[in-house]
């Protein structure tokens, strides 16, 4: 059993493939099932005919989609955009990328790890372009992934969770003059999970580090406001679950009161959770009794939206 680097991703292989190696022979079956599972379906390059404003051709340069798909037995259609936080510097991708995508599968719900472009050489527009791309991606390829276009949400941690409720309130933008998919596909997530997000870019709650990475060192007092999603919801922002903790010094948790202060105002359904105890990035909390029940509830408010009914006839 190797490792081995493909396409921004360590996986575990365990046929033989050119230069990975070969499994063990002695490896037993059921281990051998676990880490087959570890393996993507599939990773999707956003922008094939070119990156809007690519800077250059490397891998932080080439936005991806990887895909996670749940067994086909128990596929409800719902998919989930995951954005990874990184305070848009790096990215999160595992504990807040495969194992989410691993917990959602569990739930019969596609996942899609998606690795946006961000700081240091990319800033707003940028990261939601890559966002609204992915949107797009999955419901122009709904009938391959078996999922519903009209059952496709986003989940955020962090920056991506600012990333996320921009997609929520920004989807009737275009920043990207020259998208490669049909504007026929919407860019509007159906639904919202916001974990420990990032919101407002403005006074005393902002995340400095986030807005400088993705504003630069002196935006304009617009860009701030329009970037600052709790001053952008309407009633047609998507039903959003969030979570926070009250300990979070690193994002204070009035960034999860103040957008759940103006979903409330604008009628839109939302559910919060605040939890007392916890540091910033706890991603799923595995070994946490208490922020670990996150998921459990997260699970609860989906089945309660319909998105999970299962199993489901994917048409």
């Amino acid at each position: 059993m190797r490792s081995c680097y493909r396409g921004g991703l360590f996986v575990v292989l365990l046929l033989s493939l050119s230069g990975c190696g070969d499994a063990s022979p002695d490896m037993p079956a059921e281990r051998s099932a676990e880490l087959q599972e570890e393996v993507p379906n599939e990773v999707v390059v956003l922008w094939p005919a070119g990156v809007p404003g690519a800077l250059g051709e490397g891998e932080a340069d080439t936005p991806t989609l990887t895909v996670y798909l749940p067994d086909p037995g128990r596929a409800t259609g719902t998919a989930v955009v995951i954005c990874p936080g990184g305070g848009y510097q790096m990215l999160a991708v595992d504990h807040e990328g495969r194992d989410v995508a691993r917990w959602l599968n569990s739930l019969g719900v596609a996942a899609f790890v998606l690795r946006y472009r961000h700081g240091p050489n990319y800033q707003h527009p940028a990261p939601i372009q890559d966002a609204q791309q992915a949107l797009r991606t999955v419901r122009k390829r709904a009938e391959d992934w078996r999922v519903r276009p009209d059952q496709v949400g986003m989940l955020g941690f962090s920056a991506g969770g600012h990333l996320a409720s921009t997609a929520s309130t920004y989807f009737n933008r275009k920043p990207a003059p020259d998208e490669s998919i049909d504007a026929a596909y919407s860019a509007r997530p159906d639904f919202a999970v916001l974990i420990y997000p990032v919101i407002t870019l403005d006074g005393p709650f902002a995340h400095q580090g986030s807005r400088r990475n993705l504003l630069g060192d002196n935006p304009s007092p617009d860009l701030v406001r329009r970037l600052s999603n709790d001053e952008q919801v309407t009633p047609e922002t998507p039903p959003t679950f969030l979570v926070h903790t009250w300990a979070d010094t690193a994002v204070p948790a009035e960034n999860s009161l103040q957008y759940y202060a103006a979903l409330r105002r604008a009628g839109v359904r939302a559910e919060m959770h605040l939890f007392e105890p916890g540091n910033h990035g706890f991603g799923l909390a595995p070994d946490n009794p208490v922020l670990s029940q996150w998921p459990v509830l997260c699970a609860a408010w989906l089945q309660g939206m319909a998105l999970l009914e299962h199993p489901k006839k994917i048409d």
